[in-house]
């Protein structure tokens, strides 16, 4: 049996498994298994590798955001059992890289390659951008779900100033560094699937390796980059009511930071978009 035939079967078959499990344990509604199944099966279509950051991404994001539940629903005001996630919430975090995956597929057809620009600078640069996109992705839910749990004072990103915990564009140093674990875990995930998935040189093979530190720049810039915008064009606000940080303006709520420009999803999509370009960037400089 052909590859084209093959591949995407598997991808499917995996896919159905991981949205069926997703639903069940309420890390997805309906709307967002439906999506994912969609989303997942391009990616393994595409490439093992792609599906692979995009299970690691879920996987540990989804276990994270379980992590000290009682706690987080104590401070969050969108709070959701299991952390389940929409449609739009799946696609805000895997839209650009299920476009760049197609574009590669069509390009290299079914065959996975390495991060070489002497071969094809385009190609490169479009695997670069997907690994910049997960690494942004799980950086981002790292930082915040393990951030919120620690006992460090978040302090404003802007103005390094002491803020509540919830507050969009707070940063601790325990939500720095686990950005940057979560960006090395993605570029291991990268590199080692690569082993065997991909043919090239030992040359090219043994400068894979470069993905790993890349990747955790890429994880700690894209947390950045989502606080930064979170600081300035998304609203944080105290509700005297709720006494929480809530994320709209209202009669009870007053002003920490931020303008009602972006919402979460919005915030996430430009900052996905921002990272995946430079991660792109660099992999030409780097291959």
């Amino acid at each position: 049996m052909e590859k084209s035939v093959i591949q995407p079967a598997i991808g499917m078959l995996i896919s159905s498994l991981i949205a069926i499990r997703g639903y069940r344990r309420k890390s997805l509604d309906f709307s967002g298994a439906f999506v994912g199944f969609v989303v997942m099966s391009i990616h393994f279509s595409a490439g093992y590798r792609f599906g692979a950051m995009l299970l690691v991404f879920f996987f540990t994001s989804s276990k994270l955001t379980k992590v000290g539940e009682d706690k987080k629903r104590r401070v969050d005001a969108e709070f959701k059992e299991g952390g389940q996630r929409n449609w739009i919430q799946v696609l805000s975090n895997s839209g650009i890289a299920t476009v760049l995956a197609v574009i590669v597929w069509k390009l290299a057809g079914w065959q996975d390659k390495c991060l070489d620009s002497k071969e094809s600078t385009l190609i490169t640069s479009l695997i670069g951008g997907i690994i910049g996109h997960y690494c942004c992705c799980n950086g981002d839910t790292w930082s915040s779900e393990i951030g919120i749990l620690s006992d460090d004072q978040p302090r404003l990103i802007t103005t390094f100033k002491p803020v509540r915990k919830g507050t969009n564009g707070g940063v601790t140093k325990t939500g720095l560094l686990a950005a940057i674990a979560a960006g090395s875990v993605i570029g291991l995930t990268f590199v080692l699937i690569g082993f065997f998935t991909t043919k090239c040189t030992y040359d090219v093979a043994l400068k894979q390796l470069m993905v790993i530190p890349l990747s955790a720049l890429a994880g700690l810039c894209g947390s950045v980059i989502d606080s930064l915008l979170g600081a300035t064009l998304q609203f944080s606000g105290f509700c005297s009511v709720r006494n929480k940080v809530v994320g709209k303006p209202g009669p009870t709520v007053k002003k920490i930071s931020g303008l009602s420009i972006l919402d979460n999803n919005a915030v996430n999509v430009v900052s996905i978009f921002l990272t995946t370009l430079l991660t792109s960037i660099a992999c030409l400089y780097i291959f």
